[in-house]
C-alpha cells in the first residue's frame, strides 16, 4: 500500500545509483535540485537508495512542509535502476511494489484455482 496521497500530476522519482544515507531533507533536496534538475517542493516524490540497497529514504513536500519518509527491508533489497546519474520516473502502482521489496519493473500476478475438484 502507498502511504503517500498521489493525487493527479504527482509523479514519483527514482534517483538512480546510491546515496549516502546519512543525508536528512536538505541534502536530498539539494540534490533533487541541482543533480536531477527537479523541484524538490513541487509535490513531487523523490526516493533514494542507500550503498547496501536494503534502505531508502524518500523526500516529499506536501504543500504545507517538508516530509522524509524512511523504509528499510529486513530481508532482501530494494530493485534499482541500472543507470547512472540521474532519474526514472515510476508509477504510483510501482512505488507501492518497490516499498513492498517487489521488483516493480515487471511484477507477477499469480494464478489461483477458483475451486477444487
Amino acid at each position: 500500500m502507498n502511504p503517500f496521497p498521489m493525487g493527479q500530476g504527482v509523479k514519483v522519482w527514482l534517483a538512480t545509483g546510491h546515496t549516502d544515507m546519512r543525508c536528512g531533507f536538505p541534502t536530498l533536496a539539494l540534490r533533487v535540485q541541482e543533480i536531477l534538475k527537479h523541484d524538490p517542493l513541487g509535490g513531487h516524490l523523490f526516493c533514494f537508495r542507500g550503498r547496501k540497497g536494503d534502505l531508502i529514504k524518500v523526500i516529499w513536500h506536501d504543500g504545507q512542509g517538508a516530509c522524509l519518509f524512511t523504509r528499510k527491508l529486513e530481508k532482501g533489497r530494494f530493485i534499482w535502476p541500472n543507470v547512472e546519474g540521474g532519474a526514472v520516473a515510476i508509477s504510483a502502482a510501482q512505488m507501492s511494489y518497490l516499498l513492498s521489496g517487489i521488483d516493480w519493473r515487471n511484477p507477477q500476478e499469480t494464478w489461483r484455482p477458483t475451486r477444487v475438484g
